[in-house]
């Protein structure tokens, strides 16, 4: 009986160990999606020194704006026009008088990001043609463009 219940207990012994030596593997899936952002940085500027005696065509003082873009991200910069826009022509309105000044306002549209710590520029220019303030009343004019910048 002795040898029975030895023989019995040496095949649970050997089940036991085959069933904790049964082990099986899982994959466990990881994923992440990096959002495409972009981020205005500062929001630039843009001033004139008109002077009537002098004449000629202004080129603006530009204080160009700044962003970043998520890296390897596409984005578009639009331009929904200023707060004086008139006929699709930007135009600065003087403080006081119904006058307005028009001058012209390029942009580079288009780009690719290279991430949040390279700082890019959209290359603002500007310019006010002579023939445009020559007769302008005296005083400040000033006009607002906001730009959206999309991935």
């Amino acid at each position: 009986m002795k040898k029975v219940l030895m023989a019995v207990i040496a095949v649970a012994l050997v089940a036991m160990a085959g069933s904790a030596m049964a082990a099986d593997t899982a994959a466990v899936g990881v994923s992440a999606i990096v959002a495409g952002n972009c981020k205005v940085l500062s929001p630039g500027s843009i001033s004139y020194a008109l002077d009537p005696a002098t004449g000629g065509n202004a080129t603006g003082t530009v204080t160009q704006p700044t962003f970043w873009c998520t890296k390897a991200s596409a984005y578009t910069i639009t331009d929904p026009g200023g707060q004086h826009d008139s006929g699709g022509s930007k135009r600065m309105k003087h403080a006081m008088l119904d006058e307005y000044i028009p001058y012209t306002f390029t942009f580079t549209a288009t780009g690719t990001g290279a991430g949040r710590g390279t700082t890019l520029s959209m290359d603002i220019g500007s310019t006010v043609a002579g023939a445009d303030y020559i007769n302008a009343s005296a005083g400040s004019y000033a006009d607002s463009v906001t730009l959206t910048i999309a991935p």
